[in-house]
């Protein structure tokens, strides 16, 4: 395994075209065109309250997460995607614990996500690092597709 850094992306960064360039690629390829964020996902980083962290390894993105905090009440992870090749090597635990201490140190009280049931390594990872079953949206993602809202609060250490 080469050299893993997880990087937040910065606004007015000189890479920003670069990175941009390879999460669209990466979000086309395993995302469905109608949850696809590819199209605007240049538009939803430059919202205010929003962020990105991505693993860079060995020169390349291998995944990022993206997350929004609306207010100190309630943040949301947005996106969360790793490369096929570098799956199941930890990378996604990494940059998802990375978005919640982001988040606790913008003093959010509860995280949430929503997630294909059928998502099982996705699921697995959520309960994992402690979110909890909300509720079945039904037809979230399209009509036949549901997901799970998820929630992960923080506790006053």
């Amino acid at each position: 395994m080469g050299s893993e850094v997880i990087v937040e992306l910065q606004r007015n960064s000189i890479n920003w075209a670069n990175v941009v360039g390879e999460i669209v690629k990466i979000e086309r390829k395993i995302f469905p065109k109608h949850e696809s964020l590819a199209r605007s996902f240049d538009e939803e980083l430059r919202k205010k309250n929003s962020g990105l962290l991505y693993t860079e390894l060995n020169g390349e993105v291998a995944g990022y997460v993206m997350y929004s905090w609306p207010s100190s009440l309630c943040a949301s992870i947005t996106k969360l995607a790793v490369k096929e090749n570098y799956r199941r090597q930890g990378h996604g635990e990494a940059l998802l614990k990375a978005a919640i201490e982001k988040c606790k140190k913008r003093k959010v009280q509860r995280i949430s996500l929503h997630v294909d049931p059928l998502r099982t390594a996705a699921m697995t990872l959520y309960k994992k690092l402690g979110f909890q079953v909300d509720s079945l949206v039904e037809g979230y993602y399209s009509s036949d597709r549901n997901a799970y809202r998820m929630y992960l609060d923080s506790e006053s250490d």
